[in-house]
């Protein structure tokens, strides 16, 4: 049992690249060896895809926050840094509209 555990830690630790095939297939093999239980069998794969999924959420995570200080860290702007085309005629029209109420060509 304790070779099922360190397997299983083992396995753990690169068990965000496993698909859930993958691990129904290794949960089969230790059942085929006698190293778990096939009543045991359908719990354990889905806590280790459980696990699994639960790592790639937290390097998705990790991946986020380290791109997101180095793209502050070159000040590369972002998304909500980018002025759209549709911003930029609005600002144009309103500044045009400025100009012609100065001129006094514009009532508005």
């Amino acid at each position: 049992m304790s070779n099922l555990i360190e397997k299983s830690i083992n396995l753990g630790l690169g068990l965000f690249a496993y698909s859930r095939e993958k691990v129904e297939e290794l949960v089969e093999e230790l059942v085929q060896r006698g190293e778990i239980a096939n009543k045991d069998a359908r719990q354990f794969a889905s806590e280790l895809v459980k696990r699994g999924e639960e790592q790639r959420s937290e390097l998705k995570k990790i991946v986020k926050e380290e791109v997101t200080k180095a793209l502050d860290n070159f000040n590369i702007a972002k998304k909500e840094d980018i002025v759209t085309s549709d911003e930029i005629s609005k600002i144009v029209r309103e500044q045009i509209k400025q100009v012609l109420r100065e001129e006094g060509i514009s009532k508005e």
